[in-house]
């Protein structure tokens, strides 16, 4: 017997870059810089308070908007860092990690045939997510300069139509690991002012921004507050990320929309994690002092990056460094990255993967957010460019 024939939903979709770098990686003995985890544990203390939850019976559905007290504990570090005051009941849904926060908030507002602005190089959630809600994707490709890159607002207001139903954002951003700053987000405003265009901001890598700036929320924005769902990751902040528990904090019509698909596609998140994370919030400490920790990570990989013939671009925020190699070879980005992990036998990610054309820039991204050892070794590696 064969199988009845089944029209792909996602036509142009093959396995992640991620998955398959992650692989070569594996199969050469590489040091793996590209996929965007941590390799060392999180906080004892964290999994103490998971398993004080599951032991004390928080084993069964919690509520499908999440557990109260760790709606309550994002409303209060929300209102902490960003001053604005969201409704912990109506306004903060626990998700099942960001991705699907964010592929939530994509089907709940964007209609068949309704196009959504993505600025791209983009993570890769975005597309598939749009062309699932019947969605158009508009690219606006982000600008390169002296200070790295940075996002042409006169180009995103050229791309509104009145078919434009969202624009989606990332700050600090994956892959470039530049972050916006409160004029980027007023020219943002001024575009959407007067508009039913709605904003989703990815915002996972909220507490990774360095050298003294702060982050820029849509949250703390009263002019987009109103019309933007904001994602975030504990899985990012605590480095947990095969937890996959985030978040969504949008004001309560949005959030209504939000939670009609949430609960139909994933209902409710883990119980005990939820507890954990709550019970784990009560102390600021682990997502304050994260800019330094990371920061000096990063200033460690740049320095070791120093004496190769890469170029370094600049690294604002996030956990990655993106570098250009023109100095060292003109193959495109994909065959460069597997040159690197099967030679050199350090893993990284072309950024062309990020363009839904494959825009070729011969800049790659690697993740540092590794232990020291980890770093150590792949700098010895490097230093062989």
């Amino acid at each position: 017997m064969t199988s009845p024939a089944l029209p792909s939903r996602l036509p142009a979709v093959g396995t992640t870059v991620f998955t398959t770098m992650s692989a070569l990686a594996s199969q050469h003995g590489a040091v793996n810089l590209g996929q965007g985890f941590p390799d060392f544990g999180c906080d004892p203390r964290l999994l103490d308070y998971v398993n004080d939850a599951m032991r004390a019976g928080h084993n069964q559905y919690p509520p499908m908007t999440g557990v109260p007290a760790l709606r309550e504990a994002v409303a209060a570090k929300i209102g902490k860092l960003y001053g604005h005051s969201y409704d912990a009941a109506s306004e903060i849904t626990v998700t099942a990690g960001a991705t699907q926060a964010l592929t939530t908030a994509i089907l709940c507002c964007v209609h068949p045939g309704e196009e959504a602005i993505v600025i791209e190089p983009a993570y890769d959630s975005y597309t598939p997510a749009i062309a699932l809600a019947g969605g158009v994707m508009v690219p606006v490709s982000m600008e390169m300069g002296e200070n790295g890159y940075s996002v042409p607002w006169q180009q995103v207001a050229a791309a509104v139509t009145a078919r434009t139903r969202l624009i989606v954002i990332n700050s600090p951003h994956n892959p470039t690991g530049s972050i916006l700053r409160r004029a980027d987000l007023d020219q943002l405003a001024a575009i959407v002012d007067g508009t039913d265009i709605l904003v989703l901001s990815d915002e996972v890598y909220e507490h990774m921004v360095y050298d003294g700036e702060r982050h820029a929320s849509v949250s703390s924005h009263p002019q987009l507050v109103d019309r933007a769902f904001v994602v975030s990751s504990f899985g990012k902040t605590y480095h947990v990320t095969g937890w996959k528990v985030g978040y969504v904090a949008a004001p309560a019509p949005l959030s209504a929309e939000f939670r009609k698909v949430h609960q139909y596609n994933v209902f409710t998140v883990n119980t005990p994690m939820q507890h954990g994370i709550a019970r784990y919030m009560e102390d600021p400490a682990p997502y304050l002092d994260l800019p330094a920790f990371y920061q000096r990570k990063r200033d460690l990989f740049r320095a070791g990056l120093a004496g190769t013939r890469l170029r370094l671009l600049p690294a604002d925020g996030t956990y990655f460094q993106c570098v250009g190699y023109e100095e060292i070879s003109d193959m495109p980005e994909a065959q460069f990255a597997a040159w690197l992990t099967t030679e050199l036998k350090v893993a990284a990610i072309p950024v062309s993967a990020f363009y839904s054309g494959g825009k070729e820039s011969r800049i790659v991204r690697f993740c540092f957010a590794k232990g020291d050892e980890t770093l150590a070794l792949a700098l010895e590696r490097l230093n062989k460019l």
